[in-house]
Formats: C-alpha cells, structure tokens, sequence
C-alpha cells in the first residue's frame, strides 16, 4: 500500500477508471457479438447492429478508452462482414 498522499489518490483515481473502462469494454463487446452473429446467420438486422457498435467504438475512441485509429479497425472490419452478408443474401 502507498504510503504517499498523492498515490493513494492516483491509486482511487485508477481504480474509477479502470471500472469504467471495464464496462464500456464489456459492452463493446456485446456489440460487436451482436453484429457478427447478425452478418453470420443473414439477419435483416445486420445494418442496425453494425450501426450501433460503430457508434460504440466511435464513443470508446472519444473518451480515450480505445485508440481512434482501432477504433477505426474494428468498425472496418465489422462494416465488411456486414457487405458480405448482405452480398450473400443476394
């Protein structure tokens, strides 16, 4: 345990934000999950739920969570998976 004042409050401080971070990962997760199993079994839903994970990780890479060029990444390659489905539902 620290014995210095201003560890002790960093200490606080990235206990908070590492609970934080922890559910908006988790609920990424969630998102992206819910996208993929979409684009995987040709659901109509593909385009909402890759809206909406999109949005996540465009909200993780503004508060610093993520990295924004990541962040980036994963929309791409969640963004193909959905135009390949939707190419083979055609």
């Amino acid at each position: 345990m620290a014995n210095i004042k201003s560890q002790i409050k960093r200490n606080r401080q990235n206990e908070k934000r590492r609970k934080r971070n922890q559910g908006v990962r988790s609920s990424l997760k969630t998102a992206t999950k819910r996208a993929t199993t979409a684009a995987a079994s040709g659901d109509a839903e593909v385009a909402a739920a890759v809206r909406d994970a999109s949005r996540a990780y465009d909200k993780a890479a503004s508060k610093g969570m993520l990295h924004r060029r990541a962040a980036a990444r994963h929309k791409s390659r969640l963004a193909r998976a959905a135009n390949r489905a939707a190419a083979a539902a055609e």
